[in-house]
């Protein structure tokens, strides 16, 4: 069984997980990515903090391709109802990696697909949550050493050296990684815009 896209396919990301979870899946696409100010939008129920930027990510995007299909998401980690994004320093990372070890925390992905011509827009949330166990000083310094953490919510890659530090996952793999596949491919399905033959 392959995939055949039936309508072009926008990418609002530039996020290297993304790009890779897609093409997994056969789908063709390109990859504009969104302009706006991730900043600027002052939210803190995580839920509702990724379902409105993905949604500015892909609008963003489709207002200036209004006949393509146009998919945006957003990442976080969230540990006691704290948000932890990227780490801005070695430091930050040993800080957000030492508050994970040996606990339970929840990643959240929203993603947004909206088409301008068609006035259509399909949003949801993916929660995961994940368990770590617990590291030693001796790890996480080797970890940091490897600067995986770099650009990564929460200073970890499940998908790289850091899938040593899970003990067990309760919810969707790819969704910790940055894109939940089951969830995209059914509503891309669902909406005629890929096609499985």
């Amino acid at each position: 069984m392959k995939i055949f896209n039936k309508k072009r396919i926008i990418l609002a990301s530039q996020s290297p997980r993304r790009k890779e979870l897609l093409e997994q899946t056969g789908i063709i696409f390109d990859i504009i990515p969104s302009t706006i100010d991730e900043t600027m939008v002052n939210e803190k129920d995580p839920g509702t903090l990724v379902k409105t930027l993905s949604r500015l990510k892909a609008v963003d995007v489709a207002e200036n391709h209004p006949d393509t299909w146009v998919l945006g998401a957003d990442t976080i980690v969230c540990l006691d109802n704290l948000i932890l994004e990227k780490p801005h320093s070695r430091t930050h990372a040993e800080k957000m990696l030492n508050s994970l070890s040996g606990r339970e925390h929840t990643v959240f992905t929203g993603f947004h697909i909206c088409s301008v011509k068609q006035n259509k827009n399909i949003s949801d949330i993916v929660e995961t949550r994940v368990s770590f166990k617990t590291l030693s000083n001796r790890e996480i310094q080797w970890y940091l050493n490897t600067r995986e953490y770099a650009d990564k919510a929460g200073a970890y890659a499940i998908q790289g050296r850091g899938a040593f530090f899970i003990k067990k996952i309760h919810g969707s793999y790819t969704n910790v990684v940055g894109l939940p596949l089951c969830e995209v491919i059914e509503c891309l399905t669902l909406e005629k815009i890929i096609e499985l033959k």
